[in-house]
């Protein structure tokens, strides 16, 4: 952990370089800090996956897209951080409106062409009841 899923409607693919936008907020997250300045997510364990839904519905359906000019052909882009327990609130906000702030960032072009939501949601996983980690990628970036 910490891992931030992107759903997002499958009407976007072709536009929204999601390869780009999943390395831009892995590069978000690094640079998130503690009040005491510390690195909050560790480099090895930051990652960022993108699904498409192939099927999705989204408001209306485009009635009033269309109605208003549009194509009425409506996305959505959902973020989901979760992050291990033990960070406060403070840094739970800066770490959720800087991967807002990156990812309109990166989708404004989309906003510019057509009619889009976008929503980013932090979750601390509550009371985990088992959490086991296996990797060789920590040490690349431990300190000597």
């Amino acid at each position: 952990m910490p891992h931030v899923v992107i759903l997002y409607t499958g009407n976007l693919e072709a536009q929204a370089d999601m390869g780009g936008l999943c390395r831009k907020l892995a590069d978000t997250m690094l640079t998130v800090r503690a009040e005491d300045g510390a690195q909050v997510f560790p480099t090895g364990g930051t990652r960022v996956f993108a699904y498409p839904a192939p099927h999705h519905a989204v408001a209306d359906g485009g009635a009033a897209g269309m109605a208003a000019g549009g194509d009425g052909d409506y996305g959505f882009v959902y973020l989901n951080l979760r992050m291990g327990r033990g960070r406060s609130e403070a840094v739970k906000k800066s770490a959720g409106d800087a991967l807002l702030a990156c990812a309109r960032a990166h989708l404004q072009p989309l906003f510019e062409q057509r009619h889009l939501g976008l929503t980013v949601q932090v979750d601390e996983a509550p009371g985990q009841v088992y959490d086991a980690k296996h990797s060789n990628l920590h040490p690349l970036f431990a300190k000597h």
